[in-house]
């Protein structure tokens, strides 16, 4: 067993911080109890580490990655950059630092296999909890459908646990949601709005309404929630009016009120990945720049009238193809955006666990969760951005086991 005292306890619930705290961890990497040092006994055998003067908060969740993402170029998209091999390697080594950074579940909205998944489950590899989405789905001309400007259209995959994500007809939309299913999929992600494209943009609709309203249907019967990349237009409006789970982007949502209310209603989540859009601001496509900088102030004015109306806003990057291992530079643009210091730490712990379909095991710290925690040398309520500082991140644990421990021994353990 492991017992942390001293910290200051932000527990993902949105209660205050309790300061001098105790947190035991026991055999079966499960919070055993949580309370005020006092109130917390040790027994005999327990492990002690003190945190005293630092911050203790639950794993953070990012719910929106993709891992296996480096470039946006055709060659990187198609994957010809570089041997597999040294492909796969690095998408290990990015898992790793993402866990090492306080980041202990991360839903992957598009392009990594199920192996990823398994080999963490296995203890093959370090990493994050990992939700996959594997091969996201479109229409021919969508977002899936990665033909070059030659007119070339994208190779066949050859990972059979990547399938080609492109379907058109209801019939094919239902064979293609069976098939990411099969190999593995724990969501569904569909793209029914365009991005940066010169003919596909943020507010082209994507499926029609048939095709749409089966990919949905399809994927609640077996179990699995839909995140609909919709950035606006008819697409978004109709992504939640057939009930998708969760709204990636959603930047024009502030347009229609109605929408938000009906999110609110339904219980629809909205990621709105700030973060990515920052790059794609600075360094994107000549049509990504232009849209971006279109729907900077709306993306903001989106997020603040979601939380007004009751709709929970949850932290999610989108930003693999730019950077990995600063995902808690989303905490950073939510508070930018309006929310408070709390709230976006509620976005990317509780709130998250619940859009993840995961707020049974992990997402606060509270007895009977599994022990994913993080301690921080700072106080994140005063300043979210020491989240992003690695040398801040003092101790990583994942159900119970540490990882990163730079209060007790100095070092990093994987």
């Amino acid at each position: 067993m492991k017992i942390i005292t001293g910290a200051t306890l932000i527990d993902g619930t949105g209660s205050p911080p309790l300061v001098d705290s105790a947190v035991l961890v026991n055999e079966n990497g499960r919070f055993e109890a949580v309370g005020h040092r006092q109130q917390v006994s040790v027994p005999p055998n327990a492990e002690e580490i003190d945190a005293t003067g630092m911050t203790l908060l639950p794993g953070l969740i990012d719910c929106h990655d993709h891992l296996s993402s480096f470039t946006y170029d055709l060659m990187g998209r198609w994957g010809f950059a570089e041997p597999r091999s040294l492909r796969y390697l690095r998408i290990a080594k990015v898992m790793e630092d993402t866990l090492l950074t306080g980041y202990t579940t991360i839903r992957d909205c598009g392009w990594l296999d199920v192996g990823f998944k398994l080999a963490v489950e296995q203890g093959l590899i370090a990493g994050p909890r990992l939700l996959v989405a594997t091969s996201p789905l479109s229409p021919t001309h969508g977002m899936s459908d990665r033909s070059s400007s030659s007119g070339h259209h994208q190779p066949p995959s050859p990972d059979p646990n990547l399938p080609l994500g492109i379907a058109d007809g209801v019939d094919q939309v239902r064979a293609k949601v069976r098939e990411v299913v099969r190999v593995g999929a724990d969501l569904v992600k569909v793209f029914q709005t365009g991005w940066g494209r010169p003919h596909h943009g943020s507010k082209d609709v994507a499926f029609n309404r048939a095709e749409l309203r089966a990919l949905i249907n399809e994927a609640h019967i077996h179990g699995k929630k839909v995140a609909s990349h919709a950035i606006g237009g008819a697409g978004l409006r109709m992504s939640i009016e057939e009930g998708v789970d969760t709204i990636e982007h959603g930047s024009y949502l502030d347009e229609d009120p109605d929408l938000i209310k009906m999110m609110a209603d339904q219980g629809a989540f909205l990621v709105p990945t700030l973060t990515v859009f920052v790059f794609h601001r600075e360094m994107g496509t000549p049509e990504a720049q232009i849209e971006a900088h279109d729907f900077r102030h709306h993306h903001v004015e989106t997020v603040q009238k979601a939380m007004a109306a009751g709709v929970r806003v949850v932290a999610g990057t989108d930003a693999g193809g730019w950077v990995h291992g600063n995902n808690a530079q989303e905490l950073q643009c939510l508070v930018e955006a309006g929310l408070t210091p709390m709230e976006a730490l509620i976005a990317a712990t509780s709130w998250a666990a619940e859009c993840c379909g995961l707020a049974k095991e992990i997402g606060t710290v509270q007895r009977g969760k599994l022990a994913d925690l993080i301690v921080v040398d700072g106080n994140p309520l005063k300043d979210i951005t020491v989240l992003q500082d690695r040398s801040r991140i003092k101790l990583v644990m994942k159900e119970g086991k540490i990882h990163a421990d730079l209060l007790v021994r100095g070092r990093t353990e994987t």
